[in-house]
């Protein structure tokens, strides 16, 4: 009897199970889920912001190149043609970044934005690694320019192409980096592997000019390093590469700081070709164009996503590929983000980043990005056109040789080159 109770209740149990798995069957099937932020389209291109700063920084390089100076034909022609191949290869890159981000996020490769933390835009998914779409365009821009320029039997030819490989070759290891990780150890000896192609190539001069208020110390005006002269092109290369990885964490500052740069040694470049009647001089300077104009283009098609707020984060790759390419023309962050204010906090750590933010203050991200980026401009005005200004009054008396007389061009002398040519050219030390 208990038995037959007991089947009971399971018989109109299962009889129950029946009743509502038929009307599971009967009803419609539920609607699709919506499409999260994380499967939508990425941002569009900032196209205003980039007009500006373009007619902003490189204004001035077109006015030196087509009305201030009188630049012969066969040298202007090369330029003006690697221009207008930079120009479609800006355009290329604004279509391909949205092509590209879809695939990197499919495999992975995305990011959260942490100095937004606390907020929506703190949640997306942001994607990775989209230097290597810049640095794709980049050598196909530069191999184009090789096929249209440069003869067979070019005495540049060799160097030229060893530039590319050191700058395809750090590429590499950049996209490595962004799929493995490499602790920081191991990215300081990447750039020293790269530079190895362009060091072998090298067959330019080892002198360098010593700065006029040091002569009468050296007693030279000239000085042959020889060998040596290649160690420092290979601490140069390391330096340049890892400097735009380390000046970085908040959106917009590692493209920015590129296309401030390169404005700077595209300006520098055309003042020195205007100015020189040494045919080797001027190509010299005219090689570092051909490198970076596709450099400056390519990164502001980059800088119209990654501006704030970024819409694609440019990752290792980027920033080892713009490193080794200014490094190749020179010789030829934590934060503590407040989401109830939207400032940024500087913390204990060495970068410059935060030192600049414990110097002057919580700021804004998009605001810390333009004082970090008017810093790097007042620099390289002071590094490339004051500073050998204030050598001329150091050396006639009209600065004092105590402190900071001494000390400032020592101290321009230590914090880069003072010339931005091509690997023919000699390294002067302003």
């Amino acid at each position: 009897m208990a038995r037959k109770r007991a089947s009971e209740p399971t018989t109109i149990t299962t009889t129950k199970e029946a009743i509502v798995t038929s009307d599971k069957e009967t009803k419609p099937p539920p609607p699709p889920p919506r499409e999260t932020s994380n499967d939508q389209p990425i941002a569009p291109p900032k196209k205003g912001f980039i007009f500006k700063l373009s007619l902003l920084l490189i204004g001035p390089y077109f006015h030196l190149l087509l009305f201030h100076y009188q630049i012969q034909h066969d040298l202007i022609k090369p330029i003006l043609i690697n221009a207008g191949l930079s120009l479609a290869g800006f355009f290329l890159t604004v279509k391909l970044i949205p092509v590209a981000s879809k695939y990197v996020l499919k495999r992975n490769l995305f990011g959260y934005d942490i100095n937004k933390k606390g907020t929506p835009q703190g949640t997306v998914k942001v994607p990775e690694s989209l230097g290597i779409v810049v640095a794709v365009v980049f050598m196909v821009l530069t191999i184009v320019f090789q096929f249209l320029n440069f003869a067979p039997d070019s005495n540049w030819l060799v160097e030229y192409n060893a530039a590319l490989a050191s700058i395809c070759f750090m590429t590499l290891l950049g996209f490595i980096d962004d799929v493995l990780d490499v602790p920081w150890r191991v990215k300081l000896l990447l750039p020293s592997i790269a530079a190895l192609p362009l060091l072998m190539a090298y067959a330019g001069h080892t002198t360098i000019i010593i700065p006029k208020p040091l002569v009468p110390y050296i007693g030279l005006k000239v000085l042959d390093l020889g060998f040596i002269y290649k160690i420092y092109m290979w601490f140069l290369a390391i330096f340049c590469t890892n400097c735009i990885n380390i000046h970085a964490g908040i959106n917009g500052l590692e493209a920015g700081q590129t296309v401030v740069i390169a404005s700077a040694i595209l300006i520098h470049n055309i003042m020195q070709i205007g100015a020189s009647a040494d045919p080797e001089y001027q190509q010299a300077h005219a090689f570092s164009v051909y490198l970076v104009q596709p450099l400056l283009a390519t990164s502001l098609a980059l800088l119209s996503y990654n501006w704030y707020p970024s819409s694609v984060f440019v990752g290792d790759t980027y920033t080892y590929f713009a490193g080794m390419t200014m490094a190749v023309v020179g010789i030829l962050g934590h934060f503590r983000f407040d989401p109830q204010t939207g400032l940024l906090t500087g913390t204990n750590d060495g970068t410059l980043v935060n030192f600049y933010l414990r110097m002057f203050g919580r700021k804004t991200e998009n605001s810390l990005c333009v004082h970090l980026l008017l810093v790097q401009v007042i620099y390289l005005f002071v590094k490339f056109y004051l500073s050998p200004f204030t050598c001329a009054l150091w050396g006639r008396g009209f600065l004092p040789r105590r402190g900071f007389g001494l000390h400032y061009p020592m101290l321009l002398t230590i914090l880069g080159p003072g010339s931005a040519a091509g690997p023919k050219q000699e390294f002067q030390a302003s």
